[in-house]
């Protein structure tokens, strides 16, 4: 791996004729392939992937002289920018070709006969991504082949029926994500180690599966009917089964016995029904059980208990009833519990405070009642701010891609991601991939519970999302609820909540969704820029709050303004006056005050009037004479007298 900066390829480089291996791979070259390369006769591996190598032309990106190179075993063009027809010639004399891979260049199109007859024989054939548009015909003259990569290639096409009847030696089969449809045949007897066929149209009956089978994939699809048929064949080397997201109905089968080693079961999003078979308990290395969106009734087998190693429960939208039995604290390893949208009643036992790594909990929309616990102190993942998940669980478990780095030895592909279970987020549903290890979730929404909120949730340091909302509770919002950091959502809607809103809360400045609706909270909302960013929909229904983005409280409104005068005059407020009207009443008043304080004193005192008119008079005939002496400065009396 290097970086060349984005140059192309040097067009010298035909001169060292005696190569035989050349991997160009992740460098960072750009241009166009050059043609030199077919000058090369003595090379068996040609690797150019992960570049950004496209074509300056209508013509094809992949030069017809690598057709030329008779020795070559091995070629790998995948995840680049290559364009145009690949056709016959590019192929002509690569009789010697074992592993082609052409994967993830969507503008490529290869453009065969119906009835072309390759001149090789592959054992691995990686053609995901590409723009295949039917099933290519040619594959079934492979009678080698050990791999087969065709998933996300736009193959709009029914399933040949040869398909199934390869020979013995194909062990990886990929072809999810295309609009493929037919029945899939019996699997029982091919050698088949790792098929993935979900999200396509299949349709039918599950059918028996390879014997030696360790990975299989048929969720998102239209197969019907009951899966008793896995119970016709012992699957010893089956791990992953995921069924999740087809037409499959009646009760699941309890033959899981005969697969002691399945770690992840996803039967989710079918329409199941009856109750969670006992014999699920048989499998003691199982870390996934996925069940949501079925219509099973029952409760929780309690053989569960004996699967110590389970981490992730998801057993979300059934009509499971009961209570959640306190053995669930035995399974110490859980971070993930769903149980949403049941009928579970009784009490929220303390002993799932022992799910230490716990870091999703959702028991929202059951009948529970009672308090809460108050031992969450205990949810030491929780408690970390810590983003990465401490128990480094196989890549497998969130991501349907299943790639692991070992694409260098043909066994696993790259296959796109496909959302694993869904969960509330602010008041919505979404979809969580391989992301859902960075959530760390709490809620218990829409039950009976009711008491104080437990004191212990301020220990959850790590909490992003808290809802509480649509219960019974009663008390105090805990005054440090401030020490929740980094949460993004908090619902402590639709409860009996009273007193004032912490201060601490206006200090997780990482609040994006606040919800405090409908309680009996009262006083003023604390001032910061957070809690005053809400809209008062967030408030409302709480009598006694005020204060922004409420009206003011009553004690605001009896102080001095100290806002601007101007701004002031535009407030219609009729309890407050205005500043103008303020100045204007003074004014008034000293008037009145003024006037009649001289005037009063002329009527009340006789000898103040005599002396104020002798004075009027006195100064009347000096301006009366000043006057005079300005317009006649000569003297002339006989002017001044007329």
């Amino acid at each position: 791996m290097n970086d060349f900066g984005g140059i192309p390829i040097p067009q010298f480089i035909d001169s060292m004729k005696q190569l035989q291996h050349l991997n160009l791979s992740w460098s960072n070259f750009s241009g166009t392939i050059p043609p030199q390369l077919g000058n090369l006769t003595n090379l068996r591996s040609l690797d150019l992937s992960h570049n950004s190598l496209s074509s300056k032309s209508l013509t094809c990106s992949i030069p017809l002289s690598i057709g030329q190179l008779s020795e070559l075993q091995v070629l790998d063009l995948s995840y680049n920018s290559l364009e145009g027809l690949v056709s016959e010639s590019h192929f002509i004399k690569l009789d010697k070709l074992k592993s082609l891979d052409l994967s993830f260049n969507p503008l490529l199109m290869l453009d065969f006969a119906p009835d072309w007859s390759p001149p090789f024989q592959l054992n691995y054939i990686y053609l995901g991504g590409c723009n295949l548009g039917s099933f290519p015909k040619w594959i079934q003259t492979q009678m080698n082949l050990s791999y087969l990569d065709l998933h996300g290639a736009n193959i709009s096409d029914e399933a040949p029926r040869w398909l199934w009847n390869m020979s013995s030696s194909l062990h990886y089969l990929y072809l999810s994500d295309n609009q493929i449809s037919g029945t899939v045949l019996n699997l029982s007897s091919t050698s088949i180690k790792i098929i993935d066929l979900s999200y396509n149209q299949f349709s039918g009956h599950i059918p028996p599966f390879p014997v030696n089978a360790s990975i299989i994939l048929l969720s998102g699809n239209m197969f019907s009917g009951s899966i008793s048929s896995i119970c016709k064949t012992r699957q010893e080397s089956l791990y992953y089964l995921d069924l999740s997201n087809n037409q499959l109905a009646g009760e699941v089968p309890i033959c899981w016995e005969k697969m002691s080693n399945l770690e992840t079961l996803n039967l989710a999003n079918n329409s199941f029904s009856g109750e969670i078979p006992l014999s699920l308990g048989d499998l003691h290395y199982r870390r996934i059980l996925q069940m949501q969106g079925n219509n099973l009734s029952g409760g929780l087998p309690k053989s569960l208990r004996l699967c110590r190693r389970l981490i992730f429960i998801d057993v979300k939208g059934n009509k499971l009833t009961g209570n959640i039995p306190t053995w669930i604290g035995q399974l110490n390893r859980m971070f993930f519990l769903n149980l949403h949208g049941n009928r579970f009643g009784g009490s929220i036992p303390p002993e799932i405070c022992n799910l230490t790594n716990i870091q999703v909990l959702d028991l929202s929309i059951n009948n529970l009642s009672g308090i809460i616990p108050d031992c969450f102190n205990n949810f030491t993942f929780l408690s970390s701010k810590d983003e990465s998940i401490n128990l480094s669980p196989p890549r497998y478990i969130f991501d349907r891609t299943l790639y692991v780095g070992l694409k260098n030895i043909n066994l696993l592909p790259h296959i796109e991601h496909y959302g694993y279970s869904s969960l509330q987020w602010k008041g919505k549903e979404y979809e969580y991939w391989e992301n859902l290890v960075l959530l760390k979730l709490i809620d218990f929404s829409s039950n009976r519970l009711s008491g104080n909120i437990p004191k212990s949730f301020s220990s959850m340091k790590g909490l992003i999302s808290l809802n509480l909302s649509r219960n019974s509770l009663t008390g105090y919002i805990i005054p440090d609820i401030g020490n929740l950091e980094v949460l993004d959502s908090l619902d402590l809607s639709h409860n009996h909540l009273y007193g004032k809103i912490p201060t601490s809360l206006a200090e997780i400045h990482t609040l994006g969704v606040l919800d405090l609706s409908s309680n009996n909270l009262s006083g003023k909302i604390p001032t910061g820029t957070q809690l005053q960013s809400f809209n008062v929909s967030s408030y409302t229904k709480n009598n006694g709050l005020c204060g922004d983005p409420l009206p003011l409280c009553p004690e605001d409104s009896l102080r001095p303004s100290t806002t601007n005068p101007v701004e002031n005059m535009n407030k219609k407020d009729g309890s407050n006056f205005s500043f103008m009207q303020e100045v204007g009443i003074s004014m008034g008043f000293g008037f009145i005050f003024g006037f009649w304080g001289v005037i009063g004193s002329f009527i009340l005192k006789k000898s103040w009037r005599i002396a104020f008119f002798k004075l009027f008079d006195a100064t009347r005939d000096w301006f009366y004479v000043r006057g005079l002496l300005c317009l006649y400065p000569n003297g002339d009396k006989a002017e001044m007298q007329r």
